[in-house]
Formats: structure tokens, sequence, C-alpha cells
């Protein structure tokens, strides 16, 4: 349809629920930001994400009479042809006919797509991807997420999963949960990784800065102590740039991709010199000479990412 009223976008992760009201001339005139509570169960998630669209509406002076539509990225693979999540594991749901049940909610026509595709969509229409006809997005944070945009649309593939970076084999003769990229590159992964070195006896700085409380560092911590030239963080980001630079320019060489943009809130915490570096080792794995000109950039939408490319779906495919 026309994107003629106000279009609901929500960016649904692990820990935590976004939503915004996208006006027609793609401004977000409401926000609500509430805890996803994945613990207390599907139907009760629901409940929460329904009383943020009406917080968030509340904001924007509007009824949710006034809404058009809604589009919602989730974690996980998902069918958005049904709007079924089929198996998100932070959430702990599987076969969840998402779009079906928060329609009945809303009284709305619902989309859902996966949470990293409607970023990259985001971004790729108004963010650091726009123009790009054959681009990826990574997005570094509670794990490691991906899409793709390939001639100039959204790539599913064949069984609708295309782009779980994340879940590819890194290291196979490793250890089980230690092989994927996942679990070497997360934000999961790195806080992990530096809270077992202090605990082997490595100064670092992350001691002070959580009070030595290491259960849980967040992104923040991790760019302050990088920021500061902190040898154990610095040690562990620069193999995680490596780890990324090869899976990336992996991808670069498979696809032919002109740009690759990255975000979540490990890299967006990080900021330029994470993204440079990562860039550099991209460019060491691409192959052949010319894939080393690919644009690696960070997210210029940053948290609105997903709330832009969910309702932009949304009003495009309802």
């Amino acid at each position: 349809m026309p994107f003629t009223k106000p279009i609901v976008g929500i960016d649904l992760g692990g820990t935590n629920v976004q939503i915004g009201i996208v006006s027609p001339d793609r401004k977000i005139i409401g926000n609500a930001k509430l805890k996803t509570k994945a613990d207390q169960g599907y139907e009760a998630v629901l409940d929460r994400v329904t009383q943020g669209i009406t917080e968030a509406c509340a904001e924007a002076k509007i009824a949710r009479t006034d809404l058009g539509a809604v589009g919602i990225g989730a974690p996980g693979p998902i069918d958005p042809n049904t709007g079924v999540v089929l198996e998100a594991v932070n959430l702990r749901w599987t076969e969840a006919p998402l779009a079906k049940d928060l329609g009945k909610r809303l009284s709305l026509p619902v989309i859902v797509d996966n949470d990293v595709n409607v970023a990259v969509y985001g971004e790729n229409q108004m963010g650091a991807g726009r123009g790009s006809k054959f681009m990826m997005g990574v997005w570094l944070g509670t794990g490691v997420g991906g899409g793709f945009i390939l001639d100039g649309k959204l790539y599913y593939g064949h069984f609708l999963t295309a782009g779980e970076i994340g879940h590819t084999i890194h290291l196979p003769g490793s250890p089980p949960g230690s092989r994927s990229l996942e679990n070497n590159c997360s934000r999961t992964a790195v806080a992990d990784r530096i809270a077992r070195l202090i605990r082997a006896n490595r100064p670092s700085i992350v001691t002070t800065l959580t009070e030595g409380n290491l259960d849980g560092i967040k992104s923040k911590v991790i760019a302050q102590a990088y920021e500061a030239n902190d040898p154990l963080v610095r040690e562990v980001i620069e193999d995680v740039c490596d780890r990324l630079g090869a899976a990336i320019g992996s991808c670069v060489t498979l696809l032919s991709l002109e740009r690759v943009v990255l975000g979540g809130g490990l890299s967006e915490a990080l900021g330029k010199p994470f993204v440079k570096r990562v860039a550099q080792s991209v460019r060491q794995y691409a192959f052949p000479a010319r894939c080393k000109d690919v644009d690696v950039v960070g997210s210029a939408l940053e948290d609105r990412a997903g709330v832009f490319g969910a309702a932009l779906l949304a009003s495009e495919r309802v």
C-alpha cells in the first residue's frame, strides 16, 4: 500500500524491544523501549509489545486506529511469507506464528522478518548502505547476525535463512560451543573471553570499570577499555577483527559485494577505529584484487535501523 499512514517499526531482541512510529515522511514521531522478558513466555512478550505500541502512539499523539500496519524484526530464521518465527534461540520460540497472533491483538496487518534483515534494509534505504545494490550487513551484539541485499533486494535463499553468518562454522576442530563465528565474535563471546582471561590473572582496567563484577560485561565497558589501550582488551578485539575479516572477506569473494555495513551494540560502541580495523582485515582476505575495493562502513542509523527497516518493509508488503 502507499505509505500514507503512520507505520509501527519494531526491533524485537532477546533483551530489549524498541518500538517507533514512523510517519510517511520517514520520521520517528513516537517511541517506546521496554525489556523483552522472554522468560515470562510468548504470550507475555506479545502483551508487552502491544502495550509498548500503545505508549508509542500516545507519544506521537495518535490513536492505534490511525496506524496503517506493523513491521517487526525478530531474531533467528523467519518465514517472511507467513510471518512465522521458525526458531528464535534467545527467545526460546519455535514455529511461533508472530504475525498472525500480533495481528489479532492489534487488528492491523503485521509483517515479520529477521531482525538483522530489517536493519540491513533500513541502512540500504536510508543509511550507510544507501545506493548499494550488492551489500551485506553484519550486526554484532548478543549474537552475530547478517543480511544480504543482492541486485537491490533482500535475499532469503531457498530455505529463507540467508544471512545467518553467525552460525557458520569458523573453527570446525574446536570443542562444541566454540566453533561458530558467533561463539567467537559476539559481544557475549568477547565479554566471556575478557572475564576468563582476567580470572586467569591477566591485568585489565575492566576490573576497575566493572568494580570487580565480571559477569555480563557490557559493550560500553569494552569500548572504554579499548579506547584506553588496555592491552588485554586490545588483544581480544584485534583477534575478533581478524576473525570477522576472514568471514566477511570470504563472503565478499563469494558474492562479489560492493559494500559491507557493520552494526549492532558492540560495533557501535567501539566506533570508527573498530570499523577501520575490520575493513583492513576484510581487504586482506577478499579475492581477487578488485574485490579489495569493497567499502566497509559503520551503521549510520545505529539503533534506529531496525525500526526504520521494519516500518519500510511493512509499508511495501501490506
